[in-house]
């Protein structure tokens, strides 16, 4: 089964690229979720400190991939750079760089908007 959801012979290589670097890093982060849950349920604390070692080698290679995907994949620089690494409101921020303005959805910073607009006039 592929992973496109276009033709896979219309995407450019660095498109497959992307699409490699973005199934890699959800394979990632998923093996590091099944680790966790086995830490914390598992009963032997070696068998655990084990799994905790195999859980923190696949967030390692999530961080080396969100790493490749910064470097090379558009938007992604950006925004990492406006969310990482910062203290207080994590969705304060969207605000801080926006300036209160909207978001690139539409939608205001936070709130309980989708971002959508109005549908209606």
């Amino acid at each position: 089964m592929s992973n496109y959801h276009e033709p896979a012979e219309e995407l450019s290589q660095e498109a497959r690229n992307f699409s490699r670097a973005l199934n890699s890093l959800k394979e990632e982060i998923e093996a590091v979720d099944w680790y966790h849950q086995r830490v914390v349920t598992c009963n032997d604390p070696e068998l655990a400190g084990i799994m905790a070692h195999n859980r923190d080698e696949e967030i390692e290679h999530a961080c080396m991939t969100l790493e490749w995907l910064r470097r090379n994949m558009p938007g992604w620089d950006e925004e990492l750079r406006t969310y990482l690494f910062k203290e207080g409101s994590i969705a304060g921020h969207e605000e801080e760089a926006t300036g209160g303005q909207e978001g690139a959805s539409g939608g205001k910073a936070g709130g309980d908007s989708l971002g959508l607009g109005k549908l209606k006039k």
